[in-house]
């Protein structure tokens, strides 16, 4: 009797949907390094990202063909740290992503402006690894113990995100919308540092403002730091010798524009500071 089901499909001819899903990762992937490559957005990829996890594989996937292609890791970043910066792009977590040696930037130089790229900008305190930071399980003493030195930042931030309609999943595929950093030139030893009630004051030529303080990045920069050296222990990505750790912003993010300078100022560690070129045409 012939089942009222119909035949069976044959197993070799059902779909692998493991396969099925590695390939639609793979083609978000592709998707991103092309929106990055020709200075385009794309739409919100929320609708085909069911979960944190198959966000930051399609992270994975783009770090390994970053890697392959010659580009070389020198540190990690934690970004959504500040509640402000949360409710600004509807996230309630914080997030991860790599950083590139091609990413950096000099203090006070000029990005040249790239519309596609959505820059905004947000001041931040950057540690300098000093030892090997390798355990999932790191306690605060040893990451502190392991931290070299502190510096001011600015983390350039760009979506690829079409109007920064981005949720958690976006975000994280998209190497948790990292553009570029830059690091100022005042290298300080922690225990100089009032790392929480230390004040953050950023400025641009164009006149937008932002302000914080050490205490608004997940309670202390220290707490962001040993989240991220933790998770990236976690994943195989410990942090290492020389390597920034961008620990987060410590105020809100300023939407940059062509032409203006901004100068981000903290207490205790001076300032730094990027420039965007003129708008093309």
């Amino acid at each position: 009797m012939v089942s009222s089901r119909g035949p069976r499909r044959p197993a070799q001819e059902r779909p692998d949907r493991a396969e099925e899903g590695r390939m639609t990762l793979e083609t978000i992937a592709a998707e991103l390094r092309a929106a990055e490559a020709g200075g385009r957005t794309i739409a919100p990829l929320r609708d085909r990202l069911s979960t944190g996890a198959e966000a930051y594989a399609v992270q994975q996937i783009n770090t390994t063909h970053r890697l392959a292609a010659g580009g070389r890791l020198v540190g990690r970043k934690v970004g959504l740290t500040n509640p402000v910066v949360q409710r600004q792009l509807g996230v309630d977590q914080p997030d991860y992503g790599m950083l590139f040696a091609d990413m950096e930037v000099m203090h006070d130089a000029e990005i040249a402006w790239n519309p596609g790229a959505q820059f905004k900008v947000e001041a931040e305190i950057a540690f300098i690894v000093g030892r090997e930071l390798t355990a999932a399980d790191l306690s605060m003493a040893e990451l502190i113990r392991g931290i070299d030195c502190a510096v001011p930042a600015i983390e350039i931030v760009g979506s690829r995100i079409a109007n920064w309609d981005i949720r958690f999943v976006d975000t994280v595929a998209d190497n948790g919308s990292s553009a570029f950093f830059t690091l100022g030139p005042f290298p300080r030893r922690l225990e100089t540092l009032d790392l929480l009630g230390c004040a953050m004051r950023m400025e641009g030529t164009d006149g937008t403002l932002s302000e914080g303080r050490g205490d608004a990045c997940f309670g202390s920069p220290l707490n962001a730091a040993l989240w991220l050296a933790r998770g990236m222990a976690r994943v195989g990505y410990p942090l290492a010798p020389g390597d920034v750790l961008l620990s987060g912003a410590l105020g809100p993010m300023l939407t940059a524009t062509p032409g203006s300078r901004y100068v981000a100022r903290i207490e205790g560690l001076g300032e730094a500071a990027v420039r965007f070129g003129a708008a093309r045409g």
